[in-house]
């Protein structure tokens, strides 16, 4: 893959999570409007699982996109490795 195909790729993948974190925040509204409307705890609570796994999946998208991007990045093996290890510690950190 060219670096401009890989750029593009990266470029759309980024746009893909921007459309789901807009989504989230839109979830996030309902939720506040729940809440002052006196929704119940367990619609409120479902609301903020739903929204708490999309989250989680974007975060786990970005992390996958990152490492797409760094296999196809290098041909280096030892490179590759490097930045598998660090994603598997932002994975720890974060995940």
């Amino acid at each position: 893959m060219s670096a401009k195909e890989q750029h593009d790729t990266e470029q759309a993948h980024r746009r893909r999570i921007a459309a789901r974190l807009a989504r989230i925040e839109g979830q996030m509204r309902g939720v506040q409007a729940m809440i002052l409307a006196n929704g119940s705890c367990e619609q409120v609570a479902q609301q903020l699982t739903a929204a708490r796994r999309a989250l989680d999946k974007a975060f786990y998208d970005m992390l996958a996109c990152s490492l797409v991007s760094h296999v196809e990045a290098s041909a280096d093996l030892d490179d590759i490795r490097a930045s598998t290890g660090e994603l598997a510690r932002l994975l720890a950190k974060f995940g």
